[in-house]
Formats: C-alpha cells, sequence, structure tokens
C-alpha cells in the first residue's frame, strides 16, 4: 500500500530502529515508547488490522508469534512482557497496517482502558 506509514518503513523510505528482519516480518523500536522496551512487530505483506487475518495470511501472524520470543529473550525480558494489537480507531490504532507491540522492562500496570 503506497500511502501506508508501515509499509515505506518496511521498504526503506522512512528511516527506523531495526531489531530484527525476515522474509516475512520486520521489527522496529516504537519513535514514542511506552515502556523501556517498546518494539513493533509487523508484517511484510500489507494487512489492515485484526479484522484483515484470513485463512490465507494466518500463516505470517503465527510466525510473528513464533519471533515475538525470540526478541523478548534478545531484549532481556525474563520478567514477562505484553504483547498489545489494537483493532481500529476507537482501539486506538493509529496506523491502519497490521502490527503487534512489544512492551517491556518495567513492571506493567494491570489497568485496562
Amino acid at each position: 500500500m503506497s500511502d501506508c506509514l508501515f509499509c515505506k518503513i518496511i521498504g526503506g523510505e522512512i528511516p527506523s530502529t531495526k531489531v530484527y528482519e525476515d522474509e516475512l516480518v520486520y521489527a522496529f523500536r516504537d519513535i514514542a515508547p511506552m515502556a523501556p522496551t517498546h518494539i513493533l512487530v509487523v508484517p511484510k505483506t500489507h494487512i489492515q488490522d485484526v479484522n484483515g487475518i484470513t485463512a490465507e495470511n494466518s500463516a505470517v501472524v503465527a510466525h510473528i508469534f513464533e519471533v515475538i520470543p525470540k526478541l523478548a529473550a534478545q531484549e532481556g525480558l525474563t520478567g514477562g512482557y505484553r504483547v498489545v494489537s489494537n483493532c481500529g480507531a476507537d482501539a486506538g490504532q493509529t496506523v491502519p497496517h497490521l502490527h503487534f507491540h512489544i512492551l517491556g522492562g518495567k513492571q506493567l500496570c494491570l489497568e485496562m482502558a
């Protein structure tokens, strides 16, 4: 998708601090971190949000959840971490490209919005 911020980051048009990349996934540090460790993990294929996951593209999401624990270990998140995906504007999704936040490095509050 040509106007998608994350597609431009994946394509190298917009700089990012890359943490991990393979043929399916790109992971980078959030520019406005909400925790000491805040990494975004995105599929390289444009999927708008959780509602866009289908039988045809769900393997990439499964792969993301194989990558996430590796990244958490790489970052030293031995005390735990949170994985969040917002779906739609009311949930706080600001970039319409499926992504998962890895948050950790401190004790996170349990309060839900």
